[in-house]
């Protein structure tokens, strides 16, 4: 009976052996690959994720989302005219591209583009591919399968490529600024934006900046106004809240139109989400030390903080960019040197940081600003 045993255990033992080597043996499934190397870029594990996605390839060169996966670790990793090559294979004009190809591919190739002219052709398929997929899902929307959150980011896909046209349009570095069309291109291509995604923040703000350009300031105040209603009520964790860039261009605009408490209460948003965000420091900075300038212009005071309280506060803010950016190794250089040249001009006004002259004015930023409950329902924007 013992040998018998023996036997019996040699055979589960060999089995066993046998099923481990074939689970070993099979390869991770495609799908399993891309899904790992996309959390990977997420987490912006940008080496871990190139090996994952070089796997999916040299199981299937031509795999489209692993091929625009390569192109935005690439990208992240600094290998621009890697990225170029990589998205340009993903273009249908390629023989062994996926056809259509996908709009990121173009996105992508506008943005690395130096040539206005191919940038904004670039951007024009980006908008024909996105705008054909969302009639798709316009077209079969009475299905319960329809995928609303989907659509939402077609929509806002397609909102900034025509917004990254305007940009282009606006550019004073090209000459398409000095074409008399320019005006008119950008005024359709923004109607455009809005007309795909009504009351779109950042297609108001980009047509409030045309209209700073135009010199009508009345108007830029109006879309602003549009833009920062829409959302300046939600809570900081509502996903409909823009993300910081698009709240952070916002606030520049809002100091272009020396409009100074609905920038302040934008920024205190953003730095409550993220207290790490140098331009937001830098921003506010910026506001403190303009309002100062307005209050000297007004006799010492501006809603009754005196020019030095207000010079005090851009000071803090400033030096705080300043350490922020110096840590981080921040990539804006000439923030900083803007930051520098704002707090040389603040010391040859011998205004000190809160700390240095000893005063505790931790609150007291805020105090006047946020005014009370039923003021911070409706800020006039005057």
């Amino acid at each position: 009976m013992g040998r018998a045993r023996a036997k019996t255990r040699k055979a589960v033992s060999a089995s066993t052996k046998s099923a481990a080597g074939e689970a070993k043996a099979t390869p991770p499934s495609i799908a399993s690959l891309v899904e790992k190397a996309q959390s990977l870029i997420v987490q912006c594990d940008y080496e871990l994720a190139k090996r994952f996605v070089h796997r999916v390839l040299e199981r299937e060169p031509n795999h489209a989302e692993a091929k625009d996966m390569l192109g935005v670790v690439q990208l992240e990793t600094g290998e621009l005219d890697e990225a170029r090559i990589t998205f340009e294979s993903l273009l249908s004009s390629n023989p062994a591209a996926s056809t259509p190809p996908p709009p990121s591919a173009h996105l992508y190739l506008a943005q690395l583009n130096d040539d206005p002219h191919m940038a904004l052709k670039h951007y024009q398929a980006a908008v024909d591919i996105l705008m054909a997929q969302l009639k798709g899902k316009e077209r079969a929307v009475a299905s319960v399968s329809t995928d609303d959150d989907d659509e939402t980011e077609l929509k806002q896909n397609i909102v900034r490529a025509l917004i990254g046209m305007v940009e282009i349009w606006m550019d004073p570095s090209y000459d398409l600024c000095f074409d008399p069309a320019a005006e008119k291109v950008c005024e359709d291509l923004l109607n455009m934006a809005l007309q795909t995604d009504p009351g779109n923040t950042e297609a108001l703000q980009a047509f409030a900046s045309v209209r700073l350009s135009q010199q009508r300031p009345d108007d830029a105040k109006t879309c602003l106004e549009k833009a920062w209603t829409a959302w300046k009520d939600l809570e900081l964790d509502d996903p409909r809240l823009p993300p910081i860039p698009t709240r952070l261009a916002l606030v520049k605009l809002f100091l272009e139109l020396s409009l100074f408490t609905p920038a302040l209460l934008v920024l205190q948003g953003v730095m409550a989400t993220d207290d790490q965000e140098v331009e937001a420091w830098y921003l506010e900075g910026w506001c403190f030390f303009l309002m100062a300038e307005q209050a000297q212009e007004n006799g010492g005071k501006l809603d009754e903080l005196s020019w030095e309280e207000l010079a005090r506060d851009a000071r803090d803010c400033l030096e705080t960019c300043k350490m922020l950016h110096i840590n981080q190794e921040h990539p804006d250089k000439p923030l900083l040197e803007h930051v520098q040249e704002l707090i040389a001009k603040l010391e040859d006004l011998e205004i000190q940081t809160s700390l240095e002259d000893g005063v505790d004015d931790e609150e007291d930023s805020w105090e006047d600003i946020d005014g009370s409950e039923d003021e911070d329902e409706d800020i006039e924007m005057s």
